[in-house]
């Protein structure tokens, strides 16, 4: 089927689903609240030193956003990705997403700030303020190149498979030109890696009682430019092993295995399907979005002509 492009357009700010403005309207909640009580920051960010006993703030951290920029950046993130997303995943699995990839960033994040600590002795990796929504939108971005990995953004031309790699290589350079990269660089890294662990073998589709998405499509060399994946593949088979290792001998659904027990939702049939789905989700609603335009635009003609 055609692939149309992502709308940069005026289109692409509306039709936001009601569970991504409720989710908005906490991250606007949590920046109110440190703007009037500093103080909460302590108790609601991730601090390292801190995590014992306040280990709420590894859930926490990622509702919270400092500053105003931080703000409008996760508003515009969670609203255009999720309505991208929410439809193909449904709501419940959206939101769980939401919880399990911001958890598992956090406890890295925490394990990682920790490590930098004893590597180093600087004792600002432990008192240090982490928090933003940012891990979770770098999710985000694996489950766009899950679901429409051949769309093309309409501006920049890129095809959406390319956009959590341009955007870790884009924060990586400027780590290293920036003194605070600790605050953001590891959230975003981890954010990334935990949303393609989730969707590539934890992932539930209750439908189809199938889970994650094995296809090489969506493997993790194909975050990397081709010429890099004969060095990309032994590495990464290391880690994959230690999650889910492929049976010796193949079965019709070429299904992962673990302790030699087929595993269920390793279909790349049921891949395909979901990718399928993302792109026919996504071009009806450009559809959609261009007939109300359309239809705006003749109501506003006709009634100019009307009043003339």
């Amino acid at each position: 089927m055609s692939s149309p492009a992502l709308s940069g357009g005026a289109s692409l700010f509306t039709g936001f689903t009601r569970l991504c403005k409720g989710l908005a309207v906490v991250l606007i909640g949590g920046h109110v609240v440190v703007q009037i009580l500093p103080t909460a920051l302590t108790y609601l960010a991730l601090i390292p030193a801190r995590t014992i006993p306040f280990a709420w703030n590894l859930i926490t951290n990622g509702y919270i956003e400092q500053s105003v920029y931080g703000v409008v950046v996760s508003l515009i993130g969670l609203l255009v990705m999720g309505k991208l997303l929410e439809p193909v995943w449904g709501s419940k699995e959206f939101l769980k997403f939401i919880f399990v990839v911001n958890l598992l960033t956090s406890l890295c994040v925490f394990v990682t700030a920790i490590a930098l600590y004893y590597i180093t002795r600087q004792e600002n990796y432990l008192y240090m303020p982490l928090l933003g929504f940012h891990g979770v939108l770098s999710g985000f971005l694996v489950g766009i190149k899950q679901i429409v990995p051949d769309q093309e953004l309409s501006i920049l031309r890129i095809k959406a498979k390319w956009l959590p790699s341009i955007m870790l290589l884009i924060s990586i350079a400027i780590s290293f030109f920036t003194a605070e990269s600790a605050t953001y660089l590891p959230t975003l890294v981890f954010g990334t890696y935990m949303g393609w662990i989730y969707l590539r073998y934890l992932q539930s589709k209750p439908e189809t009682k199938l889970r994650g998405d094995p296809s090489d499509d969506f493997s993790f060399s194909s975050f990397f430019p081709e010429f890099l994946r004969p060095v990309i593949d032994p590495i990464a088979s290391i880690f994959h092993r230690l999650l889910c290792r492929r049976s010796e001998t193949s079965t019709d659904a070429h299904g992962y295995t673990l302790g030699g027990a087929a595993l269920p939702g390793s279909d790349p049939i049921e891949a395909s399907r979901r990718r399928e789905r993302g792109a026919r989700a996504l071009e009806e609603r450009l559809t959609a979005e261009r007939l109300a335009a359309a239809r705006n635009e003749e109501e506003s003609e006709r009634d100019a002509t009307e009043n003339v």
